[in-house]
Formats: C-alpha cells, structure tokens, sequence
C-alpha cells in the first residue's frame, strides 16, 4: 500500500489526528515487509493510541 492507494485515509491521519508524515513512511515500509490494514499497523508500531485507532476505524465505517 502506497500513500496514492488510499489518500483519503492518509489526509483524515494528518488532518484530523495529526499523526506526522514520518509515522506514516515508517507504517507504509513495515507494511510492505508485513502486509495489513494501515491503521493496525500504525497502532502495532506505537505510531497511534488504541483510542485513534477507533477513531480511524469509525471514519473509515461513516458513509
């Protein structure tokens, strides 16, 4: 998964839950060797907080 795949997800990670733009490289490369959804991984290396993590996933669940 690329930044291009999903840049709604990747604008809502930076807008709204601030996450930097190096806890996203460091995701995207683990999810390269580990594939998986982004979030997870993210929440898997310390990047996020289980409470952005919910967060994430009823973003990504809102019609």
């Amino acid at each position: 998964m690329t930044v291009s795949t999903q840049p709604n997800l990747i604008r809502f990670l930076q807008d709204e839950l601030a996450i930097s733009t190096a806890s996203l490289q460091v995701a995207l490369k683990h999810s390269e060797q580990d594939p998986g959804p982004l979030p997870m991984i993210l929440w898997q290396y310390g990047l996020i907080t289980l409470e952005q993590l919910e967060q994430i996933y009823d973003w990504m669940e809102a019609p």
